[in-house]
């Protein structure tokens, strides 16, 4: 007779094998199922994000679905870049939680960057550029402590540049260029020191009202000293050439006045 514990053993190995192989990650369908509604998609490119295969995006550790790249049975990259997609970003990205890369760029996405994504605690790579996005840089990114490119150029991004960005010490791309932001770039980008890296003008050029080092000075929006004093000067000189015009004038037409006047009294005096 078969031992009791050799027996327990076999149909705990037996349970094991009727597992599925890889389950269905609810944080990761969550992500892609949010970030679907979120985007429009007028090409059709991305026919095959449904909900059917958002139940086991990572199946086997594979995937079908465009853009997105598993690893150990969870979605590890999401790379939809230049698919001519509207929309906006969910905020429930932040549901794949082991994303290390996410790459939207070169599509016509509006909206702001959701502050959201700073549970993407393992994110590495932040590529949102040449789309419309509107609103200011979150600072919460830095909680994501293990980003190393951040590529923000060619949007309509607002407001200031956070100081806190500069406290990321992987980060060794950064460029938001050709954008609308304003103020004062953030010495903790630019002065860094160590091994970290420091960006130069190309990662800030194309903000109109964006100053600091590394930029060049801005042109001075009133005039000059020179300026003003040659206006004055100008000026001066303007109304004193005006004056003697007027003193001139003046004197010729009272000359006439007296001619006329002289001729008047000689036509009356008798002749002797």
């Amino acid at each position: 007779m078969m031992d009791v514990g050799i027996l327990l053993i076999l149909v705990s190995l037996l349970r094991i094998a009727t597992i599925p192989s890889c389950l269905s990650d609810p944080s990761d369908e969550s992500c892609l199922t949010h970030l679907s509604k979120s985007l429009q998609d007028p090409s059709k490119k991305l026919e095959d994000w449904t909900q059917n295969n958002f139940a086991t995006p990572c199946k086997d550790s594979t995937t079908n679905l465009k853009g997105v790249t598993c690893n150990n049975g969870r979605i590890f990259r999401l790379s939809l870049n230049n698919l001519s997609l509207k929309g906006t970003i969910s905020p429930f990205l932040s549901n794949c939680t082991n994303l290390q890369t996410l790459d939207l760029s070169s599509n016509s996405l509006t909206g702001p960057i959701p502050p959201d994504l700073q549970s993407l605690l393992n994110l590495a790579v932040l590529n949102l550029s040449s789309n419309q996005l509107e609103g200011e840089i979150p600072p919460q990114l830095t909680s994501c402590a293990y980003l190393n490119i951040i590529d923000l150029h060619n949007n309509q991004l607002t407001g200031t540049i956070p100081q806190q960005l500069g406290l990321l010490y992987r980060l060794s791309a950064f460029d938001v260029s050709n954008n609308r932001l304003s103020g004062p770039i953030p010495a903790s980008l630019v002065n860094r020191t160590g091994t970290l890296i420091r960006f130069n003008s190309t990662s800030f050029l194309g903000n109109k009202d964006l100053y600091g080092y590394p930029l060049p000075p801005l042109k001075s929006k009133g005039l000059s000293v020179l300026a003003i004093v040659g206006i004055g000067l100008g000026s001066g000189l303007a109304s004193l050439v005006i004056s003697f015009s007027g003193v001139c004038i003046w004197l010729k037409v009272s000359e006439r006045k007296m001619a006329l006047e002289d001729g008047k009294v000689s036509h009356h005096m008798p002749d002797y």
